[in-house]
């Protein structure tokens, strides 16, 4: 589901990043991807490729184990039988707390996927006179300059985005499935529900938390620069010099990303797992 989630939406995360990083570089979406090409080619567009699919397979399978857990949880704080449905909101509930788990893995591998997406306007801008170019070097350069604990730098605000977030994301994709379904079990669904379904839910995810997600790349970014302030001080920072509207930057490419991305994962993901369940019944 991870690996889906990537090879569909790479693109869009990386206009994402710069157009939120470096807001004013950029007029917009095609803007941002003829710019990217002109200067860095194709291949400027998959940029922390690796970083992006070790973070997805490592967030998502975390994610999806633990959300098996928290719905465990949820029936146990309602006091329902472990075999019981849920409804779209407890889902929703099990989703969020199982996004806290996912964050612990998912922070450092983000930060150098981001750094690495932006590397180019970083050296543009002057903020850094040479950039590292290839993942082992940025994790060299954090190491060095600021430990082990320099990868969770972000994890408040990664932690604020993932929670709520979740809430939404599962909440919206549960939603889906049940006006799909239509009164027959949502396991019977085929893969065009099941795309649009992940679609609506990443959706949800992204308009409820764009701002603290914006906040989060400038931290984990310009912080390649020198000490940047916390989560707070960055917002406050943000919307005083440039306005609330920069807290959307990006928000176009990362709308488009959120449905053909998150469609690809859940699709990717109820397939898979049938599939696994099918070779565990048939032992």
């Amino acid at each position: 589901g991870g690996t889906a989630c990537v090879v569909t939406g790479q693109p869009f995360d990386t206009a994402k990043v710069k157009m939120q990083t470096f807001p004013d570089m950029y007029r917009g979406i095609v803007d941002c991807f003829v710019k990217t090409y002109k200067q860095v080619g194709f291949r400027g567009f998959y940029k922390g490729t690796t970083p992006a699919l070790v973070a997805n397979i490592a967030e998502n399978s975390v994610l999806f184990m633990c959300y098996g857990f928290c719905q465990q949880i949820v029936r146990r704080i309602v006091g329902v039988d472990r075999k019981t449905k849920l409804s779209d909101l407890q889902n929703a509930a099990a989703g969020s707390f199982a996004s806290a788990f996912a964050t612990l893995v998912l922070c450092p591998t983000e930060l150098v996927k981001c750094r690495l997406q932006a590397m180019h306007e970083m050296q543009l801008s002057g903020k850094i006179i040479q950039g590292h170019n290839t993942v082992w070097s940025v994790v060299k350069g954090v190491i060095q300059k600021d430990g082990p604990l320099g990868f969770y730098r972000g994890l408040s605000s990664t932690l604020l985005r993932e929670v709520p977030g979740y809430f939404f994301f599962f909440g919206g994709y549960e939603l889906s499935r049940t006006f799909f379904a239509s009164g027959r079990s949502k396991d019977e669904l085929g893969p065009i529900p099941l795309l649009l379904s992940g679609g609506f839910g990443g959706s949800c995810l992204w308009i409820a938390v764009y701002p603290v997600d914006c906040v989060k790349s400038r931290i984990q970014v310009l912080s390649m620069a020198g000490k940047q302030t916390g989560f707070m001080g960055t917002f406050v920072t943000v919307v005083r010099t440039e306005g609330v509207l920069a807290l959307y930057s990006g928000l176009k490419p990362t709308m488009i990303r959120a449905f053909l991305a998150n469609g690809a994962l859940f699709l990717a993901y109820e397939y898979s797992r049938k599939l696994m369940m099918k070779q565990i019944n048939s032992y």
